[in-house]
């Protein structure tokens, strides 16, 4: 049978610091860094550094809520325009994340797929996404800007959605 000796003080006191380290690590990481486009006033990041040491959290894409139940479901009538549903899945985005103890300020990637809006003659309709995108992000309230992609697709799975968000957050 094979015997470990006892340890030193020494070699104890090392272990039980090293032990902690990831401890120390873990409370106090450093925090985000989120780099703006030189010379723009555009409100998102143009790079977002995120440091060890850090939690990603990566929601999937999500879509918008019905905001008139009595029109057609599947319409574009039941979901609204495309500014009425940014507002809607950022709003559910907002709600998902404070249940991950997380909120829109900790998102730090952000890809939005955008359906041409058949009022905009089959072009996304990207001013009214970036109005209601503007009272979520770069605010006084909410200054963090995430880097950020926003691309037309042909469709997605309900033809009354013009919008789709997907996000990462850092804890």
């Amino acid at each position: 049978m094979f015997r470990i000796p006892p340890l030193t003080p020494t070699v104890a006191a090392l272990l039980a610091g090293l032990a902690l380290l990831p401890l120390a690590h873990a409370a106090d990481p450093a925090p985000v860094l989120r780099h703006r486009p030189p010379g723009s006033t555009f409100p998102i990041a143009s790079a977002v550094e995120v440091p060890a040491g850090r939690a990603l959290v990566l929601l999937s894409g999500v879509v918008p809520p019905v905001v008139d139940d009595k029109a057609e479901r599947g319409s574009l009538a039941a979901y609204g325009d495309t500014r009425t549903q940014t507002q809607g899945v950022l709003k559910a985005i907002e709600r998902q994340l404070q249940a991950q103890g997380l909120g829109l300020g900790d998102v730090v990637k952000m890809q939005v797929f955008l359906v041409g809006d058949p009022a905009k003659a089959g072009r996304m309709d990207f001013d009214g996404f970036m109005a209601a995108y503007r009272e979520f992000f770069g605010t006084a309230a909410q200054p963090n800007l995430p880097a950020r992609s926003v691309m037309q697709v042909a469709g997605l799975v309900v033809p009354g959605w013009l919008v789709e968000i997907e996000v990462m957050a850092v804890r």
